[in-house]
């Protein structure tokens, strides 16, 4: 006979992942605030190789509208540059010779309802995740079924099951409901 975690385990490690990779996604969404977060995909030419930004500079910001970026070799300024502009960030950067200064602007209300619509999409593959999850733990104790688990505890795990796409749920859009205030606070 199996036991009953060996199907919820699983199932309860998969929708943790989908409420991870949430966060993740919802981090990279420009909120008009200024997050370095938002330069993490941005790499660039170090000597040969492609590297994160944040290993070839210094990332600070030091108010909401503003993020600084200081390179540690002088020769990396132009190739920081030229991958910022490249990149679809869409803010232009001034360089001083010191540091790289980028200026956040404020988001438009079109701006602020495609930014709201893009983090529903991305709370919305969370939840099929979560729900792919729980169907793949209730299809797997429907098969313990047949290989002598007990109805009455198949029953129970499915409501289990049940609980943890409930409680998984429930902290996809509470995160949703955090990133779209967040967004419309002008």
């Amino acid at each position: 006979m199996t036991d009953v975690k060996t199907y919820l385990d699983p199932a309860e490690e998969k929708m943790e992942m989908a409420v991870a990779y949430l966060e993740e996604s919802l981090a990279h969404i420009r909120a008009g605030k200024a997050n370095p977060k938002i330069l993490d995909g941005i790499r660039v030419d170090y000597y040969g190789s492609m590297a994160p930004l944040s290993n070839v500079a210094n990332i600070s910001v030091p108010d909401a509208r503003t993020i600084t970026i200081t390179p540690w070799e002088k020769s990396m300024f132009k190739v920081i540059e030229k991958a910022i502009i490249n990149s679809e960030l869409g803010i232009m950067p001034e360089n001083n010779g010191e540091i790289i200064r980028l200026s956040i602007p404020p988001l438009t209300e079109d701006r602020r309802k495609a930014l709201v619509k893009q983090s529903k999409a991305e709370a919305e593959q969370a939840k099929v995740s979560v729900r792919n999850a729980r169907r793949d733990a209730i299809e797997g104790l429907k098969k313990a079924i047949k290989l002598g688990m007990p109805e009455d505890v198949e029953k129970d795990a499915e409501n289990n099951a049940q609980k943890l796409h409930d409680k998984y749920l429930k902290k996809i859009d509470d995160l949703f409901a955090a990133k779209e205030k967040e967004i419309l606070t002008v």
